[in-house]
């Protein structure tokens, strides 16, 4: 069974850093791309960002570009989002996501989250002074 298990989500003042962590359960993620989303309360799901599972690609949303990270470790079956100069904008449920879906494949819906089909749980991040 595919699963997924998010960890690292904390409580943070603004400026501050985290790291996310997406594990893979029952399948290897050196075939898979992975997207990160979040969720603020009474907001859409909205993509933060991307990494595809052959050449490395990454996307990211632009709230989030310079800050955010994305990375994999195929060894660990992890995909890791490093999280810099967060704001109290970036407040959210993180999740991680996957799908067998060509248009996330090939990262023409890297961010949209109706095109993925297996997310994790979440995990809680929370910047405030």
């Amino acid at each position: 069974q595919l699963q997924l298990v998010e960890s690292g989500g904390d409580s943070v003042q603004p400026g501050e850093s985290l790291r996310l962590s997406c594990v893979a359960f029952g399948f290897s993620l050196d075939w898979y791309a992975i997207g990160w989303f979040r969720q603020a309360p009474g907001k859409e799901r909205e993509g933060v960002s991307y990494i595809s599972s052959s050449d490395g690609r990454t996307k990211y949303a632009d709230s989030v570009k310079g800050r955010f990270t994305i990375s994999r470790d195929n060894a660990k079956n992890t995909v890791y989002l490093q999280m810099n100069s967060l704001k109290p904008e970036d407040t959210g449920v993180y999740y991680c996501a996957t799908t067998a879906r060509w248009s996330v494949v090939d990262g023409t819906s890297a961010l949209s989250a109706d095109e993925y089909d297996y997310w994790g749980q979440g995990t809680q991040v929370t910047v405030s002074s």
